[in-house]
């Protein structure tokens, strides 16, 4: 994306973490020398409630300090929420709507009624069982993410996480969250 500042919102359950997903995208945004801000929306965050996440990103600094009312991309980690949130609120035709599933594109196009924009979608709870072992789609999103925005650099990213999560975890559970972005990014649709 070309714009001056990108304005993400994650729309996730509790413990699918889009709060994490937000605020490591907006660090790793700082790793590639950009402003950022990856911050949740403060709730009844309770395991499987909805939650939303807002990250920003630009090349000036950030003055905003608000929920973000006018999104450029959203991501979905749970496509359930379609029922009881409208994910595509505040937003234009240019709007670029990332989706964890298993339909394609078109499909999620028609089920929104979405006119113009870019719809994408993965598969990113399949990717995250096949290599964490447990449905957390967070990861595989950020990387879906990167290829469909463009916003971020997959090296950055992939070492930015890398260096976060090997203080926090074994080598074996880092290496994972590095194969969900990779093949995230390599799954990705987009239409």
């Amino acid at each position: 994306m070309e714009k001056e500042l990108i304005e993400i919102i994650w729309h996730g359950r509790g413990g699918q973490g889009a709060k994490t997903a937000a605020t490591m995208t907006a660090e790793a945004a700082l790793e590639e020398g950009k402003y950022s801000q990856g911050f949740p929306e403060y709730g009844p965050e309770r395991m499987g409630a909805p939650v939303r996440g807002f990250t920003r990103i630009s090349q000036k600094p950030i003055r905003l300090h608000s929920s973000i009312y006018n999104p450029d991309i959203v991501v979905v980690l749970d496509q359930t929420l379609f029922k009881i949130t409208n994910v595509l609120e505040g937003s234009d035709e240019n709007l670029i709507l990332l989706v964890n599933t298993e339909k394609n594109p078109s499909q999620i196009r028609k089920e929104l009624g979405m006119q113009g924009g870019k719809v994408f979608t993965v598969d990113a709870t399949n990717i995250s069982i096949e290599e964490l072992k447990r449905p957390l789609p967070n990861t595989p999103m950020m990387g879906a993410l990167i290829k469909a925005s463009h916003v971020l650099s997959l090296e950055v990213v992939l070492e930015d996480i890398k260096d976060k999560f090997s203080k926090k975890f074994n080598e074996k559970i880092t290496q994972a969250n590095l194969r969900c972005i990779e093949r995230a990014y390599k799954e990705v649709q987009g239409e």
